[in-house]
């Protein structure tokens, strides 16, 4: 059976056999390595990194007694979820993803990462409950990740589309709608895609 150490766009863990095509952590260990059920906490620290699947031939077991490994469908998942590029596997990223945060935002300087994360961990979640935002939809970039009007899917914007998300990969494309929309990704990354980020997509997502 896999461990429910799936992320989806919401920040939320569960198993699937899809493994996806990012990793990640929240700063270190949440999860019982006794028992492999879902934690009842969200996260070690407020460090929620979006990784490489292999970095430098390391191997870990995963959900042992180190901290708790997570496996996102791609990096605009993770992206919804919170996480921010890491900057030990993924430096080039986590640096190209600070600079269009910091143009987006306006700051006069530019931050350390763990002021960055102090700013999502405030955007992405209040206490264990994930964070939304709603915003028009005609004016958020590619890569941002939507709720359903039900709230029972998640829909990435790309072009003029919207595609429906599932743990293997995207399944199917919509037209983007307009209106006020929920918004799982934060306005910090929001700012950041707009202003020239360009997150890992799922390769499902080019045959859309």
């Amino acid at each position: 059976m896999p461990l429910p150490n799936r992320v989806r766009p919401d920040g939320t863990l569960f198993a699937d056999p899809a493994r996806g095509t990012m990793y990640g952590n929240r700063g270190g260990r949440f999860h019982d390595p006794e028992n492999h059920v879902v934690p009842t906490r969200i996260q070690a620290t407020r460090q929620w990194l979006c990784c490489v699947l292999s970095f430098k031939g390391r191997k870990r077991k995963v959900w042992g007694r180190g901290y708790t490994e997570l496996f996102f469908c791609d990096e605009v998942t993770a992206l919804a979820a919170g996480h921010r590029p890491c900057m030990e596997c993924r430096r080039r990223d986590a640096l190209a993803y600070r600079a269009a945060l910091v143009k987006g935002l306006g700051f006069a300087d530019t931050p350390l990462f763990p002021e960055i994360d102090r700013i999502l961990d405030v955007e992405r979640r209040s206490g264990r409950t994930k964070r939304t935002h709603r915003l028009p939809a005609d004016q958020l970039p590619d890569g941002a990740m939507l709720l359903s009007e039900d709230g029972t899917e998640f829909l990435a914007l790309r072009g003029g589309n919207t595609l429906l998300w599932s743990p293997a990969g995207y399944q199917a494309r919509r037209e983007r709608s307009s209106g006020l929309a929920t918004v799982l990704t934060p306005p910090a990354t929001l700012a950041a895609l707009s202003n020239g980020y360009r997150p890992l997509w799922h390769p499902s997502a080019e045959g859309l």
